[in-house]
């Protein structure tokens, strides 16, 4: 089916909605992007570019977008967070010379994302909080904060893990609190370290760093397991006290960086359904959601964005492929919902292994620093059936 002047609305202007967008307007449709925000921005933050993301970023044509905005990393290091030891060096440039991973300053990918959708006509209109999704008629109905409505013939909510479009199509849901709150912070950098995610890993808690923008920053992001409730949210900052003491027990290394945290979020982890329906079609006009509003994932797989991205692709692909948009939508929703449920449930898994403690934490250490001197491509191959997967072929 061609999209040529296909009127497209997309309600989001996150790495999903940006990333739909362009992947529309590329094959023709006319896309107008709803964001409730007065201008396209993010948190100081970094984020994880897989080679399964990066295969659709080259395919939207932003491929040196990518290479100029991010670090490639070298390698993955898993390491005792006691005593700062090497337990599993997972050395990327030997073991996988031709998949790029890389490392990004998240306001950069937005940067580059908005650029490629301005550059394919993509509208963007601001300051449109959308507060409902109404499907009670023929097409559905985007509601925002004003009581403006906005009929689509084919909307597509990117609207993140609070989605008024998944809201419309599934109900609330109550997510369950996983007893585990997240910090995040940017330092300075060293441009003298290895371009190498590090995997601080300690009983009941463990913190990643790497660097962005040329090694001029560092990303960190930590997690400590504990009883009491937080909210879910980007938005709670928090004392860096109370980070550097969570990690007081941790080697130098992690201490030297956490004394240099000025500002740092919080916020609770929260386990998410997948969405049990991710599209609904109607006699005028069609709804689909993508993203964290169909799949949202914890962080411990680095896989959020990538999954966006792999979305944003597969559907445009499906919706140019298909005639009519239920079967589209239909054998989309079919084809991706395996893949994201079982990326969502490897997240949950590693969250498990990096908080071992006792007897355990020694075995697995052991296990890890064994396999990685007898077979040092095992621990990555594992991961085949998630980063060796291109998409956009």
């Amino acid at each position: 089916m061609s999209l040529i002047g296909r009127s497209v609305t997309v309600l989001g202007a996150g790495v999903a909605g940006l990333a739909v967008a362009r992947a529309l307007a590329l094959r023709g449709a006319a896309v107008t992007v709803l964001e409730q925000a007065d201008a396209v921005r993010e948190v100081g933050a970094g984020l994880q570019i897989s080679p399964n993301g990066a295969a659709v970023l080259r395919a939207l044509g932003l491929g040196g977008a990518l290479e100029a905005a991010s670090v490639r990393a070298s390698a993955v290091v898993l390491k005792d967070g006691l005593d700062g030891s090497a337990v599993l060096r997972m050395d990327l440039a030997r073991l996988r010379p031709d998949q790029g991973w890389h490392f990004v300053h998240r306001a950069d990918l937005i940067a580059l994302l908005l650029e490629g959708a301005r550059e394919a006509g993509v509208e963007l209109r601001l300051l449109q909080k959308v507060e409902a999704v109404d499907l009670a008629g023929e097409m559905p109905v985007a509601v925002t904060a004003q009581g403006i409505r906005h009929e689509a013939g084919l909307m597509i909510g990117a609207d993140g893990l609070h989605s008024p479009a998944r809201r419309a199509l599934t109900g609330k849901v109550a997510p369950f609190f996983t007893h585990q709150v997240a910090w995040r912070a940017v330092v300075p950098g060293d441009a003298s370290d290895p371009a190498e995610v590090e995997v601080h890993m300690g009983p009941g808690k463990h913190l990643v760093s790497y660097p962005l923008r040329g090694g001029s920053l560092r990303n960190i992001v930590a997690v400590e397991e504990r009883r009491r409730w937080v909210e879910e949210g980007w938005s709670l900052r928090d004392d860096p006290m109370e980070l550097r003491l969570a990690f007081a027990g941790f080697a130098p290394r992690v201490r030297g960086w956490l004394e240099r945290v000025e500002d740092v979020w919080l916020w609770g982890l929260f386990r998410h359904p997948v969405a049990k329906v991710w599209h609904r079609s109607m006699p005028l006009g069609s709804l689909a959601i993508l993203g964290d509003a169909a799949h949202p994932t914890l962080p411990f797989l680095a896989q959020g964005a990538n999954m966006a991205l792999e979305d944003a692709w597969t559907l445009a692909a499906a919706l140019a492929g298909h005639d009519g948009d239920a079967a589209a939508l239909a054998a989309w929703e079919a084809g991706r919902k395996p893949r994201c449920a079982r990326i969502v449930e490897a997240a949950n898994a590693n969250a498990r292994n990096y908080h071992l403690s006792g007897a355990k934490r020694a075995i697995g250490h052991g296990v890890l620093r064994l396999g990685g001197m007898v077979a040092p491509g095992l621990a990555l191959r594992r991961f085949d059936w998630l980063y060796g997967v291109d998409v956009t072929r």
